[in-house]
């Protein structure tokens, strides 16, 4: 049996019309991860800098491969965004950006053992039913 007999038809304008959601999507996550990378190098550079403040900040940016890497992600993820926005409706797209606050308070949790309390729970499950509802009357 072939793939094309197992896998539902998806058309090349179905494909067309949620090409802007995957790209903000990906944005949120590539964002997420940036946010993660430059708390690493911020407290790396506070502890290891020479130069203190702003100077020290400076320098960080592009001597820390944490910080460097970050940022650079932030670039990607503006790449995408501007992408997603000549194709998609504003108004459907922004929201799901909120979703990159979701992805920093579940990574937070991971990798920095940041607490997830009852109320940021709240918030993040506000936050993912406002995107599905948001989601909904997009596909109506």
């Amino acid at each position: 049996m072939s793939s094309a007999t197992i896998a539902p038809s998806v058309t090349a304008a179905q494909m067309n019309r949620y090409r802007p959601v995957v790209l903000v999507f990906c944005c949120t996550l590539i964002g997420a991860v940036a946010q993660i990378l430059i708390k690493s190098g911020a407290t790396d550079l506070a502890r290891h800098s020479a130069h203190p403040g702003l100077i020290g900040a400076a320098l960080g940016m592009f001597t820390d491969p944490w910080l460097f890497s970050g940022y650079c992600l932030y670039g990607v993820s503006t790449v995408l965004l501007i992408l997603a926005l000549r194709e998609g409706e504003l108004s459907m797209l922004y929201p799901v950006i909120a979703l990159t606050y979701v992805w920093v308070a579940l990574l937070s949790f991971v990798i920095f053992h940041e607490a997830l309390e009852p109320l940021k729970l709240f918030g993040i499950a506000l936050i993912v039913g406002g995107v599905a509802v948001l989601g909904r009357k997009g596909r109506s």
